[in-house]
């Protein structure tokens, strides 16, 4: 059985926490800046857990996270 790849784009975007968690950053923060508030950039600035729904696809494509 040879071994398992990891998907590359997804180690550069998900962290594993101390708990086990996945860590993701917020989309919709790269450009068109101008027309959105301060609240909101600011809020996108925050690290996000994914969501449970997609954790179990996310351990399959990264197994040695």
């Amino acid at each position: 059985m040879p071994k398992t790849k990891t998907n590359k784009s997804a180690a550069k975007r998900f962290k594993l926490t101390g708990t086990g968690k996945l860590k993701r950053s917020k989309a919709y923060k790269q450009h068109i800046l101008t027309k959105k508030s301060a609240k909101t950039k600011r809020n996108l600035r925050k690290a996000a857990m994914t969501d449970s729904t997609n954790v179990k696809n996310m351990k399959k494509i990264l197994p040695y996270l």
